[in-house]
Formats: structure tokens, sequence, C-alpha cells
């Protein structure tokens, strides 16, 4: 009876591993007349390659970068950012440390937004109020709309002369200037942010209030007659009671976040300037449309290994104390 599960894991999860890990040791393209070759950890080193330059006076990072300049160390990599006037840090693969600055710095603000966000929504239509069933639908009506859908239509409300715009240009009697939000490096991961947000809290919300629903009601019975206030009720109660709610709900949102594809592919391509390139999105780039197949294969591997390693630390942080 288990068979079936087993061969479709098999065949979706753990031979597309095998093959990403396998991939990852060679220069393999999706489309080439050559043969894969195995190149060890060539893909690694280009990946992971960082060095610190110190540039004389009056020298430029193009006389020590570019083919040919006798500094074999330092060609073909590219300035991932400046130091000082005469110090900067190469990369073999600059928009990797782009693409995972972004994923890390979406991940950390998303998480406790979101999961903040549930938690309240949870609480406020987890009351016996006539009618409170049709907040909950509303609140998660956004979740089960497909993220593609969602994605263009922000995309086209986010425009210059779109509907944020506009509503912003009439709250403020004309005084707003039109940004365009996706266009602006400063703009467009906050904008994208703002979007996860709004589609994704429904669903932890419904998590934190089935959380809610499983404290037992006597232990706010037994609160009150102690004179407990909301607030230590909730410290003392609802908290604790919501800790296994909270393990699940922390390793869900952190897990989605790191993993940030549709949107970007959808609304910005990673653009503009790689501000809103991810890690995901830059293997996919790479694996498939440059067809880099090996490539894209250690930039996987080295993203599994990052979240795996986040997975655990979020594990050990919220597990039982004894």
């Amino acid at each position: 009876m288990t068979a079936p599960a087993v061969v479709l894991l098999t065949l979706f999860i753990a031979v597309p591993v095998v093959l990403a890990f396998v991939l990852g040791f060679t220069n393999s393209r999706l489309v080439s007349p050559e043969p894969a070759r195995f190149v060890g950890t060539e893909n690694f080193s280009r990946l992971l390659d960082l060095d610190v330059l110190e540039l004389p006076e009056g020298a430029q990072v193009r006389d020590y970068t570019r083919r040919g300049s006798g500094h074999p160390e330092y060609e073909g990599k590219s300035v991932l950012f400046a130091v000082d006037d005469d110090t900067v840090v190469l990369a073999g693969d600059p928009t990797f440390w782009k693409s995972l600055r972004n994923t890390f710095i979406f991940a950390l603000v998303i998480v406790p937004v979101q999961g903040g966000l549930g938690l309240l929504l949870a609480l406020l239509v987890n009351q016996k109020l006539r009618g409170i069933q049709i907040f909950r639908t509303v609140y998660f009506m956004p979740v089960v709309t497909s993220m593609v859908v969602v994605s263009i239509l922000w995309r086209f409300m986010y425009e210059e002369h779109g509907l944020i715009n506009s509503m912003l240009g009439t709250l403020t009697f004309g005084a707003w200037d039109a940004v365009a939000w996706l266009g602006n490096p400063g703009t467009a991961l906050p904008a994208i942010m703002i979007m996860s947000v709004w589609q994704g809290v429904g669903f932890h919300m419904v998590i934190w209030l089935a959380g809610l629903q499983t404290i037992p009601p006597s232990l706010y019975e037994a609160a009150l007659m102690d004179g407990a206030t909301a607030r230590q009720r909730f410290r003392h109660v609802t908290w604790p009671g919501l800790r296994p709610t909270l393990v699940f709900v922390l390793v869900t949102i952190t897990l989605a976040a790191l993993g940030l594809f549709v949107q970007i592919d959808v609304m910005t391509q990673g653009g503009p300037l790689d501000a809103t390139t991810t890690v995901v999105y830059h293997a996919v780039r790479k694996g498939f449309r440059e067809q880099q197949i090996g490539y894209g294969a250690a930039i996987s591997l080295v993203f599994f290994a990052l979240v795996l390693a986040v997975s655990l630390i979020q594990r050990r942080l919220t597990r039982e104390r004894a």
C-alpha cells in the first residue's frame, strides 16, 4: 500500500536530489554537442570565490580582472562592493552573493511580520461573534488565489500610474509624486515583501487559529478566577499553549521565504540591478535559461546546505527546554 507513495517520492525527490549532486560536479549544459565532463569543485569554487583587491595608486580594477592581465587569481571576476577608494571585494559570481543577501533580508522581514500578523488576525477571528466566519473567509481568500495571478495583479498596481500611486495621490491631494515601485532598486524588494505578506498571512492565521482552539477553556477560566488580566492570560496561558504551533509556523514561513521565486519571476525578473534576485531564481536562470545546468545544480546544492543549517538552528532555538 505504500508503494505508490514510495515510487512518487523516489521519482520526484530522491532522483532529482541525486542528479543535482552529480551534475553539480560537471560542466553539463542542457543543449550542447559536447558530452558532460567532470570538473570537480570548479563550479563551487566559482560560486563561492571571494577576493580582496588592494589597488595601487592610479590602477583600475579592469587592469586585474580582464583576460590576459597577468593576474590569474583575479581574472574573470567582478566587483561585489567597494570597501573604500583603494580596496574592492571581487567575486567569481557577484550575482549569487547579491541574491543570497536579498533572500535572507526577505526571510528576516517576512518571518516575524507574517507570523505576527497571522497571530493577530487569529486572535481577532477567534472571538465568538455573529458573522465571524465571513472575516475568516475574507482573510483566507488570497491564499487560495494563484500566486501567479496575485503577482500579475500587484505588478499592475505597483506601476507608476497604477492603483497604489493613484490612491496615495488622492489621499495627499496631489502632493504625492508617483513612484515606479518595481523599477526602483530601493523599493522593489520591499514592494514584493508587502505583496507576499498580504497573500500568505491568511494561511498562517488559520494555523494559529487551530492552535488557539486546542487550548482548554478551563485554563482561561482558572486564570480569570485568579484575577489575571488579558495581557497576563496571553502571556501565561495562550503563548505557552501555542508553542508547538509556533514551531510549525516558523518553519513553514522560513522555508517559503527562502524559496522565493514566483513573485520575482513574474514581477521583476530579478531586477532592477539584481535588487530582487534570489538564490532560487538565480539557480533557475543559470540552469535553464542560460542552460548551465551543472552550475545551476551547484547553486542548488549550496542553497540546500544553507537552508538545512538555518532549519537546524531554528529547530534548536525553538525546542522544548527540559
